[in-house]
């Protein structure tokens, strides 16, 4: 598919950052005891920071931060307990660097005072569909929305893509309804969220057709079950997988990829990157 035209994603604290030309890169810290393939290695505030900024110095333009792990199973976490996790490494971070800062969040409490926090994005797995008021707190402080499919707590449409349309335009119906605008809005299909393995490597095959929804589009692949499924690899072990599927995805037009393991995303979204700067030009050369 042919690379999708720049457009800028507007955050809170009148930051932007700009889409489309190059891969973007959300780099995952979870700030929790249990999250699937690292819990327990960065739950301290300095834990969690070091390894942030590690993360950006390998590329990262986003650092996702999450207070509790949205694994099958995992135990719940009550909000007092996620902000006092997430909240001192956002507070740290916002003085140490200049890459994004995002709360990863389905609670409105814990967005709101994230984004008083030195936050710039709040990313909810349950599009806005859990807890409907992030929709207006991202309106009323500017922040930016991803917004994230999930097939969990509800009954699926049998076509991979017909639910996300679905799900999505829920979502976006309570975004436009608060106020959120467009230019501050990114989808996420939710690679991984009460989705088999058929259906992940549909999602990715069928990738493109998302754009019809016009909006920025973020891959969150990263070291997913499904890649496991493919590769036969566990966790720890599934980045060459993953950086496989961004390819892929890259290839396809998404703008923004949620990983673990920075430096080899980085790299491989650099190759795909140069060959559809090649192919662009060489498009234009032969159409001018």
């Amino acid at each position: 598919m042919a690379q999708r035209g720049s457009s800028f994603w507007r955050v809170a604290h009148g930051r932007e950052i700009e889409l489309g030309a190059r891969a973007a890169i959300m780099a995952i810290v979870n700030v929790t005891p249990d999250s699937f393939s690292d819990g327990g290695r960065y739950d301290s505030v300095d834990a969690a920071v070091a390894y942030a900024l590690r993360a950006v110095s390998d590329g990262a333009d986003i650092v996702d931060i999450g207070g509790e792990s949205t694994r099958p199973g995992a135990d719940f976490v009550s909000p007092s307990d996620e902000q006092a996790r997430v909240l001192p490494v956002i507070e740290a971070l916002r003085g140490e660097t200049d890459a994004l800062i995002s709360i990863d969040t389905y609670r409105a409490a814990t967005a709101r005072l994230a984004v008083s926090a030195g936050a710039h994005v709040v990313n909810d797995v349950y599009g806005l569909q859990r807890e409907p008021e992030i929709a207006a707190i991202a309106a009323e402080t500017g922040a930016g929305l991803c917004i994230m499919h999930t097939g969990r707590d509800r009954e699926k449409l049998a076509d991979v893509i017909d639910d996300q349309f679905l799900f999505l335009g829920r979502s976006l119906a309570i975004a436009f309804e608060a106020g959120v605008a467009r230019e501050r809005i990114v989808l996420d299909p939710g690679f991984g969220f009460a989705k088999d393995t058929q259906e992940n490597v549909d999602l990715i095959a069928r990738f493109s057709e998302l754009h019809a929804l016009e909006l920025p589009l973020l891959a969150g692949t990263s070291r997913k079950r499904f890649v496991g499924a493919i590769t036969g690899r566990e966790a720890a072990d599934r980045d060459a997988g993953t950086a496989a599927t961004s390819v892929l995805l890259r290839l396809q037009g998404a703008a923004i990829f949620r990983v673990h393991d920075v430096a080899i995303n980085r790299d491989a979204l650099a190759v795909a990157d140069a060959m559809l700067a090649a192919r662009h030009g060489f498009q234009r050369r032969h159409t001018a």
